[in-house]
């Protein structure tokens, strides 16, 4: 049985509009479990992990359930600006968990630095998500403020990676 990556955010999906707090899958390749944030069980920690026989079991960062996932499949809208003092702002967010990437290759400058004027359907990072680069491209035209994530570093659905100021 394997699963990919639509597949995984319909779960995830199915989980957050259900009474169920928990949802465990697991075949002879691998072993998924969902939990809902805020639902405490004794001796454990919220986690998704997924392996396989050809990638090392990792375990990753909890995946926000409560998040709509419809959201990250359905054509982008501007994002929400983050409350607080950057209230011009607006932030650019992953729409899937895996491995944030500032550039195209390690040895290549990365898509864009702070400072940088940026145009809507411009890539801006990369999130790679069970071996699959996805390049994730800018829903407004503006300038990068403030890049939120560091490069390699795991990251969420609807994680904030980077704030940028719009035209």
């Amino acid at each position: 049985m394997e699963l990919n990556v639509n597949e995984v955010r319909e779960l995830v999906a199915a989980l957050s509009q259900s009474d169920v707090a928990e949802l465990t899958l697991k075949s002879s390749t691998f072993e998924l479990t969902l939990r809902k944030q805020g639902v405490v069980t004794a001796a454990t920690v919220p986690t998704v992990v997924v392996s396989s026989e050809t990638v090392a079991p990792a375990p990753a960062k909890p995946v926000d359930v409560a998040a709509p996932v419809a959201e990250a499949a359905a054509p982008a809208t501007p994002p929400v600006a983050p409350p607080g003092k950057h209230s011009d702002l607006l932030t650019i967010s992953s729409p899937m968990v895996g491995t944030f990437y500032r550039s195209p290759a390690p040895d290549e400058p990365p898509f864009v630095n702070v400072g940088d004027r940026v145009s809507t359907g411009q890539t801006v990072c990369i999130i790679e998500a069970m071996k699959l680069m996805n390049e994730l491209e800018a829903e407004v035209s503006g300038e990068i403020v403030e890049i939120l994530v560091n490069n390699s570093e795991p990251v969420e659905f609807g994680q904030a990676l980077m704030l940028v100021r719009p035209n």
